[in-house]
């Protein structure tokens, strides 16, 4: 079964370890096969990696477009540790990302680490609200 990919002009895709870019108009993509694909709303560059979430956003992500997903697990894990010290309330997200890994679904996986970037900033936006109340 094909996976039918629409890029906007500009739009880059990362498809397995090479970067598309549509320099055109939309283009529609059919592609055959098995690779990783992120679209680029999807991708998290080291500079925007501004946070644990993002980091270990990050490091997902590096797992994901990798061949070899065990390099980046050291990166991963020390990130957990720090974030659950930091956070023990992020424990739930992270074990959900850690199943989704050891299953092999990476890219769910990804999902997940987004939905841990959101309740970061939640975290965050409570944190400074105290802050102004004292």
């Amino acid at each position: 079964m094909s996976l039918k990919v629409e890029l906007k002009p500009g739009e880059r895709i990362i498809l397995g370890d090479c970067l598309i870019t549509n320099e055109g108009g939309r283009t529609k993509l059919m592609i055959d096969g098995k690779a990783p694909l992120l679209r680029e709303k999807d991708i998290m560059t080291p500079e925007a990696a501004d946070t644990v979430a993002k980091r270990i956003y990050l490091a997902v992500q590096s797992m994901y477009l990798s061949q070899t997903p065990a390099d980046h697990h050291a990166t991963y894990f020390g990130l957990v540790r720090e974030l659950i010290v930091a956070a023990p309330s992020t424990l739930r997200i992270i074990e959900s990302i850690n199943n989704k890994i050891l299953t092999g679904s990476m890219y769910k996986a990804l999902k997940d680490a987004r939905d841990l970037i959101e309740y970061e900033q939640e975290l965050m936006a409570n944190a400074k609200r105290s802050e102004r109340l004292l």
